[in-house]
């Protein structure tokens, strides 16, 4: 793959988005988890200032140890994480770090020496701190957590919807331009409230399950019921949210992302009146030749969903993958240029901008005045620079993303997404109604939630990001371009070196957690 600046070979590349996505999944197991137990921790505590019970205190304290076990974890991965970014994406940090850095150091410096200070208090204050201390402690901790989440989908939602920049062909980098409109993108709010919602389902079905196996084994049986009564409530709460704002973020996605909707879709062919796509047998080892295909086979829609999920309206017009490449009309009338089109521009900008740089460079030391060659390229620079990335693209088909894998992943988040609802609203029945520990299959199957739960919101962030393929950043910056350019063998071998670390720190978490809910709460300790 030739750079503009940089030859870096495709196994680099490959290597490279391999131990991002290792390291960026491993993380992902931990979050979620540490999330939703906040917010539960948190209602146990409340709990316990309201009524001055000491269960609700041995409750609270039970739940907070097994979030700071989890805790200790996710900080470990989501550090290396952050590195990667200087280490294997190094075009990618110098082109958009002026962007890019600010949510993540703000991040660092306010949440995540919020979340250190009052876990620290939350931990080691018991007795030590007033009960209202305490309680401000345990929320702000979770709220510390939820804080530092917001900052990085901030940044990750700028890669999706790139806002509030402009770029300096002075010093070859996009700049911030507006603060606000990066840190309130109506992506990035969406995405938060997504992401927070569905990682409390995960934390609601593990406070679920771990109560249900005390009810099997007939141990704990007070705490258990009484945690599955937070659980549920909070899980059943945020199952109805996750699907509002899964709603919107769809919608968003429709607006500024059409190829991604696309894909999730296996719309080859779009118009108006759109059906959502319920089922279909899309190969799920190969990618369609959506080219030919007029459809997946087997399909059965849901007559005008899709124009009504994409557009608000039953008769919207939904762009499919042939449309997005051969070029369409939008529904303000403008109309987006073809991808062909779209790559001749990319080219233009590159070539304006190698122009400008050697103007630059050719003239006199003490001249403070542009040459006219460089103000020559200006013009075509800003006029394509909407278009840059486009450049590197080499085929037409590499702007289309895997249809298999997001097809079946969006079916996976949204299937699982109705069955937690459906669960979490027996089981609040029957722990309020019933005798929860009598029924059997339910506790069961509550034990199975914990897999399905990660699987719904890691197959989430798999339609996220795979879906925006092959952009690191949206229509600025393909993958191929911002790597680092290193030997794909060092990359290799700390793919490998990662995953024995990820796998053993996985490993060790499971069992001290396991060991934790055997030996179960500390009742009456200080």
């Amino acid at each position: 793959m030739t750079h503009l600046f940089l030859d870096i070979t495709s196994a680099t590349i490959d290597w490279s988005r391999a131990q991002f996505a290792l390291t960026a999944i491993y993380h992902w197991l931990f979050v979620p988890l540490t999330l939703g137990l906040a917010l539960i921790m948190g209602i146990a505590e409340t709990c316990y200032y309201r009524t001055q019970k000491s269960f609700w205190k041995d409750v609270a304290r039970f739940w907070q140890k097994l979030f700071g076990i989890n805790f200790a974890m996710g900080v470990a991965t989501g550090i290396i994480l952050e590195f990667e970014f200087g280490t294997n994406w190094s075009n990618y940090s110098w082109f958009v770090g002026d962007i890019f850095g600010a949510p993540l150091a703000i991040e660092g410096i306010l949440a995540f020496f919020m979340e250190s200070t009052f876990v620290a208090v939350m931990f080691f204050g018991w007795n030590k701190v007033s009960r209202g201390f305490h309680l401000a402690s345990t929320w702000l901790t979770g709220l510390g957590a939820t804080i530092s989440a917001w900052w990085i989908l901030v940044a990750n939602s700028w890669m999706q919807y790139p806002v509030g920049q402009a770029f300096n062909p002075d010093t070859m980098r996009f700049e911030m331009t507006s603060f606000l409109d990066v840190a309130l993108s109506p992506f990035a709010i969406d995405k938060f409230c997504h992401t927070v919602t569905s990682s409390w389902i995960v934390g609601a079905a593990f406070v679920v399950a771990v109560s249900s196996w005390y009810l099997l084994k007939k141990r704990e049986t007070e705490l258990a019921k009484a945690s599955i009564k937070i659980g549920a409530c909070v899980g059943l709460v945020a199952a109805l949210l996750a699907a509002m704002t899964g709603d919107n973020s769809a919608y968003k996605v429709a607006q500024v992302q059409p190829m991604k909707l696309a894909a999730m879709e296996a719309l080859y062919n779009g118009g108006n009146n759109e059906s959502l796509t319920a089922i279909a047998a899309v190969n799920p080892f190969s990618q369609p030749d959506f080219e030919q295909e007029k459809e997946p086979a087997l399909r059965i829609g849901i007559p005008n969903m899709l124009s009504l999920l994409a557009t608000r309206t039953m008769d919207g017009y939904v762009p499919g993958v042939n449309d997005i490449l051969k070029g369409y009309s939008k529904l303000d009338g403008t109309s987006e240029p073809s991808a062909q089109e779209k790559i001749a521009r990319g080219k233009q900008a590159i070539v304006a901008l190698q122009k400008y740089r050697k103007a630059i460079q050719s003239r006199a030391l003490h001249d403070k005045d542009l040459p006219v060659e460089a103000k020559a390229q200006l013009p075509i620079l800003k006029e394509n620079m909407r278009y840059f990335g486009y450049g590197y693209i080499k085929d037409a088909k590499d702007l289309v993303p895997s249809i298999p894998v997001c097809f079946y992943a969006f079916r996976i988040m949204v299937g699982l997404g109705c069955l937690f609802i459906l669960f979490f609203a027996i089981s609040l029945f029957l722990v309020y109604k019933k005798e929860i520990a009598n029924y059997r299959w339910l506790l069961l199957a509550a034990m199975a939630m914990i897999p399905l739960a990660y699987l719904a919101s890691e197959s989430g962030w798999i339609v996220a990001e795979i879906g925006r393929q092959p952009w690191t950043i949206q229509d600025l910056l393909p993958v191929s371009a911002a790597v680092s350019d290193i030997e794909p063998a060092s990359v290799a071998t700390t793919f490998f070196i990662f995953l024995a670390l990820f796998t053993t720190m996985l490993a060790v978490e499971i069992n001290i957690m396991v060991k934790q809910i055997k030996k179960g709460p500390e009742y009456g300790k200080a």
